[in-house]
C-alpha cells in the first residue's frame, strides 16, 4: 500500500489515512509518501517514496533498531516546532490558548541519568536499550544521547551484568554522572553476598558508588550534584533533571517567574532543583513525599552558608496537598509534580490566596489539566518555555507563569 503521511503523532510516528482509520509509520515525516505491507494499523518495513525536505540522517548509528530515540530522522528545527505544537494542542483540547516563548533544546550526548537494560546470556550479557514494543536489548556503544562519562562505563556494565543477573531475567541499572563520577543503582539482581560483595569491589572500579537491589554495596567516594550552591548528595536512584542544560533553562525561568518573592512553597521538590536557587533570596519551605530526596535536600541546606531559611516537611501531596489555610503565608509557589500531574494540589492551589506560581510539567496532557483548573480560578497563564531535554524522544518539559 502507498501512503501519505498527514502528521506526527504524540509517540513520534507518522500517522496515514487508511480505509479502515489511521495507519502508523515509524520513522516517516509529514508530506512524505511511503509504502510497504499493513499490518494491522501499522505499515511494516516501510519505504520512502518521497521524502520530507525535513529529514535528516540519523546521527546514531543505533537509531533503526534502538528505541531509546524516536525523530532522529528529522532536522532538530522541525523537532522543536512538532513538540511546541503537542503543547499547543494540549491547552486547545483543555479551551485555552498557548504563548510558546522558545523551546531549549539539551545539545546530544549530554544525558547525564539514564536507565539501561541488562541480561546475561551465554556468551556474556547484554546491555543497552530495547527494540521499541520488544524484550529485545540493543547494544548503544555509540549512543548520540548518553554523556560521554556514561557511556564510558559501558564495559564495566556488562562484567557486572555477567554478575548481577540471573538467567532470563531482566536487570536494571540506572547511571547517575555526578560531580565525583558516575553513581550505579542496580535493581531486579540477584541477592546481595558475600562473594558477591568481593566481585563487586574488584569490578566495580569507576563507580563512585553502586547501590544493589536498594542496599549498599560499595562507596568509593560521595556523589554529589550543585544545585545552585549548594552540594547535594542524591540517593540512589533520585530524580535529577536529565540534563546540565535542561535544568539551567527551567532553572531560570523560575526564578524569573519568582523573583521578588520573600517566602516560597516548592511542591515536589525532590532533592532541590528549584529550592537552593530560590534560597538565594527567599526563605523556600520544600515539601517532597520521598524521604530520603527530602533528608538530602535538608542536609545540603544546612551546610550551605549564606542561604535564606530552609525548611522541609515530607508529605504526599496526591493524597494530602496542601490545604489553602497551610498555603497562607507563602506569597508564591513553585511546583514540578511527576508526569500524572498534580490535579489535588491544584485544586487547593485555586482554592487559596496564593497569587503567583511557576509550574513546571513533564507531560503536557496532565499540564492542560492542571492549568484549567487554575485559569477556572482567575490565573493567567504566561509565555510557555518547552525544554526538550530528552532529545530526539517524544518526551516533552515545560515551564510557565500562573498569576491572578
Amino acid at each position: 500500500m502507498t501512503l501519505t503521511i498527514t502528521r506526527l503523532g504524540h509517540h513520534g510516528d507518522g500517522i496515514a489515512t487508511g480505509e479502515d482509520g489511521p495507519i502508523y509509520v515509524a520513522r516517516s515525516l509529514p508530506g512524505e509518501v511511503v509504502t510497504g505491507d499493513v499490518e494491522g494499523d501499522r505499515l511494516s518495513a516501510p519505504r520512502i517514496v518521497t521524502p520530507s525536505p525535513d529529514r535528516v540522517s540519523a546521527p546514531c548509528p543505533h537509531a533503526r533498531r534502538c528505541g531509546g530515540c524516536a525523530v532522529q530522522h528529522a532536522s532538530d528545527a522541525f523537532v522543536a516546532t512538532w513538540k511546541a505544537d503537542l503543547v499547543r494542542a494540549a491547552l486547545a483540547r483543555a479551551g485555552l490558548e498557548a504563548e510558546i516563548a522558545s523551546v531549549e533544546t539539551s545539545p546530544s550526548r549530554s544525558r547525564r541519568r539514564a536507565t539501561l537494560s541488562a541480561r546475561r546470556t551465554r556468551k556474556g550479557a547484554e546491555i543497552g536499550f530495547h527494540i521499541r514494543g520488544s524484550a529485545e536489548i540493543v547494544a548503544i556503544p555509540d549512543c548520540r544521547v548518553l554523556s560521554p562519562a556514561l557511556l564510558a562505563r559501558l564495559p564495566q556494565l556488562e562484567a557486572l551484568a555477567r554478575i548481577a543477573a540471573p538467567r532470563g531475567v531482566e536487570v536494571a541499572l540506572q547511571m547517575t554522572e555526578t560531580a565525583a563520577g558516575v553513581d550505579l543503582s542496580v535493581t531486579g539482581a540477584r541477592d546481595l553476598d558475600r562473594d558477591l560483595l568481593a566481585a563487586l569491589a574488584e569490578q566495580g572500579h569507576g563507580f563512585v558508588r553502586i547501590t544493589w537491589n536498594g542496599e549498599p554495596a560499595v562507596q568509593q567516594d560521595t556523589p554529589w550534584v550543585a544545585l545552585g550552591r549548594a552540594r547535594v548528595t542524591p540517593p540512589p536512584g533520585a530524580f535529577l533533571q536529565a540534563t546540565a542544560a535542561g535544568e539551567a533553562a527551567l532553572t531560570a525561568r523560575v526564578t524569573e517567574i519568582l523573583g521578588g518573592a520573600q517566602r516560597v512553597v516548592d511542591l515536589f521538590a525532590g532533592c532541590g532543583t528549584f529550592t537552593f536557587p530560590l534560597a538565594e533570596t527567599a526563605a523556600v519551605h520544600a515539601v517532597e513525599g520521598d524521604r530520603p530526596a527530602l533528608a538530602s535536600l535538608l542536609a545540603a541546606a544546612r551546610a550551605t552558608p549564606g542561604l535564606r531559611p530552609v525548611t522541609g516537611a515530607v508529605r504526599d501531596l496526591f493524597r494530602e496537598p496542601l490545604r489553602p489555610d497551610e498555603l497562607e503565608g507563602f506569597d508564591a509557589a513553585v511546583i514540578d509534580p511527576p508526569r500524572a500531574g498534580a490535579a489535588a494540589q491544584m485544586a487547593q492551589i485555586a482554592a487559596s490566596g496564593l497569587r503567583r506560581v511557576a509550574v513546571v510539567s513533564c507531560d503536557p496532557g496532565t499540564f492542560a489539566r492542571d492549568a484549567a483548573t487554575l485559569a477556572k480560578a482567575g490565573f493567567r497563564m504566561g509565555p510557555i518555555t518547552v525544554v526538550d531535554q530528552f532529545r530526539w524522544s517524544p518526551h516533552i518539559e515545560l515551564v510557565t507563569s500562573f498569576e491572578r
